[in-house]
């Protein structure tokens, strides 16, 4: 008893430590596209009114070419290798690319553009945590606050364990529930609310904030806390708090949300001899928190402009550093594609990222899949850099351009991350998806070609 006092009494020294966040000004008004080259407010001089000088210590290395790696996207959808892809890449608060290539349907080809939406998987959860580390900001809620409280009908299977999660526990992972707990349930069309009951009797793997798991049934509790908070639905807060001021424009939730967008990339998996469309299914829409945003790549070089930094009027500085501050570590994600086994020396999870040393560096991070669609996002703060990739296949052969190109920023020797016929791994949040749509055949996917936005 008194081992599980220090260990809950050091617990909460550490979520404490996450509290002090300054309050954040109001928001600008939406910013609109103007090409893919974009320059995002940018933080003033004291005093002066005039923009702040770019940190010379931030340069990345010599050699670091955007051309370089928008040339080896459009080898990557060459001859249908896979069949969409788009890329965003952000620099001291400028857009120097965002971009999309290939097609948006294999049997249907329309160009990727940078408006194109794509379905987000796991590298949703950045968003759950950014939303709440706002009403944090705001004074209505704590890192500390207690499930519970909000939650009030939320049981576990150790006594009392329900009594101690809090919410930073929820958003790193910490809940004490065994790794994926209930996703193949969630898979076979069961409803959110029910698996949300059925944790009461789940086993569990530790104590609530003593170890790592990941989470996707669980780690949507957050959009319950988020509704009591605000009395607005999860989706709606962050539509408010996030897509709107900061010109998320593509952006939506739900599988009614990506259906309605003016362009959208069909998920795609391998048969027939190429790869086969499909229809998404609903299932990992009903956890949104962990899975259920869809946005363009115009919206997410808008979103590494914010996680930047570059956007201080909706998301101040010190809520970012607490953000993306490691909570529990994750050793486990060192292991798996060779840039992580040669790169990685330690990882952690921190309030919806992945934070990694690489070769050196922090890296922020977060990968995603649902059969049919993959996606993988990297800020690099030590060179104010942020990089996203997302395409609609189940193909992991994209997932190497991202480690190209940090470490082009980082001025280290090029690591064989892409195959060998491409000049110059895979994230662990899989998830699933459904069967191909009938479609006629005969349509081929290489006569559309990419499209800059």
């Amino acid at each position: 008893m008194k081992e599980h006092r220090i260990r809950h009494a050091c617990r909460l020294a550490l979520v404490s430590a996450l509290l002090p966040l300054a309050v954040g000004t109001s928001a600008q008004s939406a910013m609109h596209w103007k090409g893919t080259v974009s320059r995002a407010p940018q933080p003033l001089q004291a005093n002066t009114g005039l923009p702040a000088p770019i940190d010379s210590s931030k340069q990345v290395a010599a050699g670091f070419d955007v051309q370089r790696f928008e040339a080896v996207a459009n080898q990557l959808v060459a001859n249908g290798r896979i069949p969409g892809l788009a890329m965003a890449i952000v620099k001291d608060g400028q857009i120097l690319s965002a971009r999309g290539y290939g097609v948006t349907d294999a049997r249907n080809p329309q160009p990727v553009d940078a408006h194109t939406v794509f379905r987000l998987a796991s590298l949703s959860k950045s968003f759950a945590g950014t939303v709440t580390g706002m009403l944090v900001n705001d004074g209505v809620l704590r890192w500390d606050s207690h499930l519970t409280d909000y939650v009030p009908e939320f049981r576990l299977s150790l006594p009392n364990a329900a009594q101690q999660v809090t919410v930073a526990d929820v958003l790193s992972h910490r809940v004490g529930l065994t790794h994926n707990a209930f996703d193949r349930d969630l898979e076979g069309n069961a409803d959110y609310h029910s698996l949300t009951m059925k944790l009461a009797n789940a086993p569990m793997k530790c104590a609530p904030g003593e170890c790592y798991a990941y989470q996707n049934v669980a780690f949507s509790l957050i959009g319950d806390v988020v509704f009591a908070t605000t009395g607005q639905f999860f989706s709606e807060t962050v539509a408010r708090r996030i897509f709107k001021p900061l010109g998320m424009h593509d952006a939506s939730y739900g599988l009614e949300g990506i259906q309605a967008s003016a362009r959208w990339a069909r998920p795609h998996v391998r048969g027939g001899g190429g790869w086969v469309p499909l229809t998404p299914k609903p299932t990992y829409y009903r956890v949104a928190p962990a899975a259920g945003v869809n946005a363009s790549i115009s919206d997410m070089a808008q979103w590494m402009l914010a996680q930047t930094g570059h956007r201080p009027d909706v998301l101040p500085a010190p809520l970012l550093a607490t953000l993306h501050a490691p909570l529990v570590d994750t050793p486990s994600e060192i292991r798996g594609a060779s840039w992580r086994r040669t790169r990685l020396s330690s990882a952690g999870y921190a309030l919806g990222w992945r934070v990694y040393n690489y070769a050196g560096n922090d890296v922020v991070f977060h990968g995603g899949a649902v059969q049919g669609y993959r996606g993988a996002m990297a800020l690099l703060p030590g060179k104010d850099l942020g990089v996203v990739l997302l395409w609609n296949s189940e193909s992991a052969l994209p997932s190497g351009l991202l480690p190209t190109i940090l470490d082009s920023a980082l001025g280290l020797a090029d690591g064989t991350w892409l195959d060998d016929d491409i000049d110059i791994a895979e994230p662990s949040e899989t998830l699933y998806a459904t069967q191909p749509v009938k479609t006629p055949a005969g349509t081929d996917a290489s006569a559309a070609t990419a499209s800059p936005f």
